[in-house]
């Protein structure tokens, strides 16, 4: 995943904030003005309508619809873009207000204070520090500033943000003469928000029941669900939210979680490869076939092509591996994609899903694959990927596996002249 490559959603994004900037053009000319005051005052107007209209932009992009997320290059980017701007909106609203006070200290403390803390019945301002407040309370533990945060307890810390973006409105629409734009983007932000947090769960999901739990190997398992009502249109390499409501489950039953789709789109059934990394997904391990399981997605734009016509090569490792295998059982047997893949891990005994894939080797000539065990050969060098994929930098590259592959994997692709835009990764950290 990257976000060097410009899309649609993006240049939304820029004409929506140059929209704001442009609306409120009275205040330019006041920073050229030569009063500190006045400089002082325009820039915190100005970092105040940027600050807000990027928390804004925030929250409408926590809509999570299918398929929206690929104008943004797929839901982990978009997520990115969701962090970034709200960590960017945060930052400028602390801008505003210093640049409110030191406005009115220019002027004399008593200005400073009274702009700041002006009598209780100014319910205007006093909104704008309830919204600053609930704002921290819900972004500091976000952006792990007091270390890594619990997923659920981060989803149920987000809640804040709703009330935080209403006191800002208020705040914002009573002291700002061009609200018609700031009411258009608070109705988009509540309804995403309304959609995300209360429709969705009951809209926005389909039912599906638990036909198998395959075990591949100890510690790994693959769901296979059937549709209750019909199957799910997707691509390889996508992923969905599970959701599971078997309440001999010791931990996760009712929480959502994103998986990455390990079945080829044309299968009826839904595959799903997860490894036990913690409660909810050591819980999943035991969970009962005939139980009841929720589905939400797809999401993602895995295999986005930057370079149609050149070879692909797909490096994965761990449960990384499963948007490959999804990838292989999509491939037909008459196929000409020139693919090469890479499979990583410990040790024989932990490529669950080789043999398979060498079994999709056979019957598609176009599409190799390359066992890579560390244990044997350490980290994977250059050398090793030049051996037997002597043309990899030429390729567009997708990645997939632990942090620690993909951290050593990235740096040398690119040591090696892949260019940022032909290679691909995803994250899905707090998704």
């Amino acid at each position: 995943m990257t976000l060097s490559r410009f899309k649609p959603g993006d240049v939304l994004i820029v004409a929506i904030l140059a929209v704001l900037l442009g609306w409120h053009w009275s205040l330019w000319p006041e920073l050229a003005s030569g009063s500190s005051a006045r400089v002082l005052d325009a820039l915190g107007r100005l970092a105040g309508v940027l600050g807000l209209g990027l928390m804004l932009l925030a929250g409408i992009g926590s809509v999570r619809l299918p398929g929206l997320d690929r104008w943004f290059g797929g839901l982990p980017r978009l997520w990115t873009l969701h962090r970034l701007m709200g960590f960017g909106g945060f930052i400028l609203i602390l801008l505003h207000v210093w640049s409110m006070a030191f406005s009115g200290v220019a002027q004399s403390l008593a200005v400073a204070l009274a702009t700041l803390f002006p009598p209780i019945s100014d319910w205007a301002i006093w909104s704008g520090w309830l919204a600053l407040v609930l704002t921290v309370l819900f972004l500091a533990p976000t952006f792990q500033f007091f270390g890594r945060l619990h997923y659920q307890r981060w989803k149920r810390l987000h809640l804040l943000s709703a009330p935080a973006l209403a006191f800002a409105l208020v705040h914002t629409l009573s002291l700002s003469r061009w609200w018609p734009l700031w009411l258009v983007l608070g109705l988009l932000a509540f309804a995403a928000i309304g959609w995300r947090k209360l429709l969705s769960p009951h809209l926005g999901r389909s039912d599906w029941t638990v036909a198998e739990v395959q075990t591949l190997v100890p510690g790994v398992v693959e769901l296979v669900l059937d549709p209750v009502d019909r199957p799910l249109r997707y691509e390889a390499g996508q992923f969905v939210y599970l959701t599971p409501w078997d309440e001999r489950l010791a931990a996760g039953c009712g929480e959502e979680h994103p998986y990455t789709l390990s079945s080829a789109p044309d299968d009826p059934q839904l595959r799903l490869g997860i490894k036990d990394l913690g409660d909810a997904t050591h819980a999943l391990q035991t969970l009962t076939p005939g139980s009841r399981v929720q589905i939400e997605g797809p999401y993602g734009d895995f295999y986005e092509r930057h370079r149609p016509g050149t070879g692909q090569l797909w490096l994965g490792g761990g449960i990384g591996i499963t948007p490959f295998v999804s990838g292989a059982r999509a491939l037909r047997a008459d196929g000409r994609e020139d693919i090469q893949l890479f499979y990583l891990a410990l040790d024989s005994s932990r490529a669950y899903y080789l043999d398979e894939l060498k079994s999709h080797a056979e019957r598609c000539p176009a599409f190799r694959v390359e066992a890579h065990y560390f244990r044997q050969e350490g980290p994977m060098t250059l050398a090793f990927l030049k051996q037997h994929c002597p043309d990899f930098a030429q390729r567009e590259v997708y990645l997939c596996g632990p942090p620690g592959m993909v951290n050593h994997l990235k740096p040398l692709l690119l040591s090696a002249g892949v260019p940022h835009s032909a290679l691909h990764s995803e994250v899905f950290d707090f998704l």
